[in-house]
């Protein structure tokens, strides 16, 4: 099952508790047309087949597709080379 780091619980808490944003919406996780490409947005609801993941108040929904591809996979934050934030998914070796 995918792993939340605890800066990855806040800021899906954070992005998921915006101003505007429905109580239970949470960030979903889907893989466009069954690739290993990544989708996240901001999601009122999870779809009718997602997996629901909770931590600390943080929503996730992974799609089929995706709970599969990153069921032995850590969700964390980090910069890229140009100093740009984002997601980051590592292997659960890594964090063990």
């Amino acid at each position: 099952m995918l792993m939340l780091t605890p800066t990855a619980i806040e800021v899906v808490r954070t992005i998921t508790s915006a101003e505007g944003t429905p109580e239970d919406a949470g960030l979903r996780i889907s893989t466009a047309d069954g690739a290993e490409t990544l989708q996240l947005e901001v999601a009122a609801v999870p779809a009718e087949q997602d997996q629901i993941l909770t931590a600390e108040g943080s929503r996730i929904f992974l799609d089929e597709d995706a709970a599969a591809f990153l069921d032995d996979k850590v969700l964390d934050t980090g910069q890229d080379a140009n100093g740009q934030g984002g997601f980051v998914i590592a292997q659960q070796a890594q964090y063990t």
